[in-house]
Formats: structure tokens, C-alpha cells, sequence
């Protein structure tokens, strides 16, 4: 592990208790500057937790945590000076339009009033905002809020930058668009964590990830290093037609093992060991009247990844007590 000197988050047995339940426990990070660090885990795993008690809006009841260099409790006002934090909800006034609310921002964290407009239109410029800059929030489409939202955290280009699910409800569109801000971001310099359940955002914008579930960080590295750890590949196929795609997963499932349905209704994918296996399973498809489209071998899918890791698909919610947690953390 790198020294203090050079991460800029450094965290080390953070635990957090809420009643008898431990929402976080145990969690150990290790965050470079000028990277996105992305934790990933499903609703429930700690992940908001963890990023409260990093914020500093929280007190962690066991362990330690550095945040650019300063302790998250007894030095948390430099903590908050230096980062921003951009949860799953629009923090923007509702009842002000896009400019103002950027305007208001920028005076209350000390810039003049000129300073305030010319940086509410540079950025309005850049988050593509600049026709509806004079609409009133309440107005915006879920894309829109989400793209000032991250604006209005970024008045003041902070060092360190929290995401806490960024694209929850947005469209693919409006995903790609908040995507693309964060790269620019990180390319300036900024360092962002990265909480999401969202598997493909985790693999297209991290280049590290720690895997949490039920508080704790049961796998940690690049996306490659996931994807290699499962220890086998995988056979992706599309289906011809998509009533057909329960009938393929049965019959997959008899021939290889663990199944993944993917986003396309069309598509699944299995975890297979080579070439020959693949073979046999595609013959098993044929032979029932399973028309294939295409096919191909690859690495597995973050997604198999954590299914092999946890037991259980990334979008599947963990026990009542689990997600009540997370509840009281917010």
C-alpha cells in the first residue's frame, strides 16, 4: 500500500453500527489521486455509509480514514473544505432556475458577484445547459438535474469529488452525457469515488474497484483483475428470438453452470472453461430448436464477477434489515 503522502483516500477498519446491524464493517481503501476509485455492491452493501462517514457527515465507530492527507474526525473541517459530494438526489433549488442556482453557490463559497455569473455560464456551457439556464429547476428532466446537480458541485473545482449513484434514474442518454463529465473531471486532476450497483458504470469509468457486500470489501483491483479472478471465461449469445431465452438459459445452465440474462431480452451469457465446452453447449441449443443469432467467447462480465463473488446478482436487494441500514445512514 501506498504511504499516506500519495493517496488521497486512505481508510482503514471503518466500521459503522446502526442499532444491532453493522452497516459498514470493517471497510479498508486505498485511493489514488487523479483516478476514480469506484465501490460497487448492491443497495444495502454499505457503500452510502461508507462515503457519509468519508465526507465527514458521519462518525465512524471503529477505525480510521485520512481524506487528502486530513483525519475525517479530528481535522473534518479541511476534509470539507477540499471535497464535494454529489449524492443520489438533486441538491439544487427547485424554486430557482438553473443560472441562479449556480450563481447562489458560487457567491456563498466566497467568489464575487461577477466571478459568480462568469463561472454559472462557463459551466452551463459546459454541462450543455445553456438553453434552459433561465428555466426553473422544478422544471428539468431527471438528465438535466442530474447534469446541474454535478455542475453546482463543482463551482469550486474540489480536489476530491464523491459520486453516490450519479446515474440512478437517468436514461441511457443522460448516463452517457454524466459519464463523459466525469471523465473530463478526472482528466483536470480531480480524484472521484465512485459509488454505484451499476456494474457497467463501474467498468467503463474505474480504473480500480472495491467490491462490497454487507459491509464489507470482499474483492479489490482493476475490472481485469476481477474479470481474471473469476478463473474462466465466458460464452455471450443472442438469440434469434427472445421468447426463446428461457428455454436457452435451461439448457445453458444444464450444459455450463452459473447463467447471466443480460439487458438485451435477446441475450445471456454463461461462465465456460474453453472452447470445447462452448461447443457442446451451443450443439445442446441447436439440437432443441434454440436459433443463435451470434455467439462469442470472452472474459467474463463484471456481472459474473459478482455473481461468483457474492452468491447473488448485483441488482438483487439484500434482507429488510440490510437496506434499512443504508436508510438510516441517509
Amino acid at each position: 500500500m501506498a504511504s499516506q503522502a500519495h493517496l488521497a483516500i486512505e481508510a482503514t477498519g471503518l466500521v459503522k453500527r446502526f442499532g444491532e446491524t453493522s452497516a459498514v464493517d470493517g471497510v479498508d481503501l486505498a485511493v489514488h489521486p487523479g483516478t476514480v476509485y469506484g465501490v460497487l455492491g448492491p443497495n444495502g452493501a454499505g457503500k452510502t455509509t461508507t462515503i457519509r462517514m468519508l465526507a465527514t457527515l458521519i462518525r465512524p465507530d471503529e477505525g480510521t480514514a485520512r481524506v487528502l492527507g486530513h483525519d475525517v474526525v479530528t481535522e473534518a473541517a479541511a476534509v470539507r473544505a477540499s471535497v464535494s459530494l454529489t449524492g443520489q438526489l438533486a441538491s439544487v433549488d427547485e424554486d430557482l432556475t438553473g443560472r441562479e442556482n449556480l450563481i447562489l453557490l458560487g457567491r456563498l463559497l466566497g467568489l464575487k458577484r461577477q466571478d459568480a455569473k462568469n463561472r454559472a455560464t462557463e459551466l452551463l456551457e459546459a454541462f450543455g445547459l445553456s438553453e434552459a439556464s433561465g428555466r426553473l429547476v422544478k422544471h428539468f428532466s431527471g438528465g438535466m438535474r442530474r447534469r446541474l446537480d454535478i455542475a453546482a458541485s463543482i463551482v469550486v473545482t474540489p480536489q476530491l469529488m464523491f459520486l453516490d449513484e450519479p446515474t440512478t434514474g437517468l436514461d441511457p442518454r443522460s448516463r452517457n452525457q454524466v459519464w463523459e463529465i466525469v471523465r473530463a473531471l478526472v482528466a483536470e486532476g480531480t480524484t472521484i469515488l465512485l459509488c454505484t450497483q451499476y456494474l457497467e458504470e463501474a467498468d467503463q469509468l474505474a480504473g480500480r474497484i472495491a467490491v462490497i457486500d454487507h459491509g464489507r470489501v470482499i474483492a479489490e483491483g482493476t475490472p481485469s483483475q476481477l474479470k481474471a479472478s473469476v478463473g474462466s471465461g465466458s460464452l455471450h449469445v443472442r438469440l434469434m428470438n427472445p421468447e426463446q431465452r428461457p428455454e436457452a438459459e435451461r439448457l445453458l445452465e444444464h450444459a455450463l453452470g452459473t447463467v447471466v440474462l443480460e439487458a438485451d431480452p435477446a441475450a445471456l451469457s454463461a461462465t465456460c472453461a474453453g472452447g470445447d465446452d462452448a461447443t457442446l453447449a451451443l450443439s445442446r441449443l441447436s439440437s432443441s430448436g434454440v436459433r443463435v443469432a451470434d455467439f462469442s467467447l470472452g472474459q467474463p462480465t463484471l456481472d459474473e464477477v459478482f455473481l461468483a463473488l457474492t452468491g447473488h446478482p448485483a441488482d438483487a436487494p439484500d434482507d429488510g434489515s440490510t437496506s434499512l441500514q443504508e436508510e438510516h445512514a441517509v
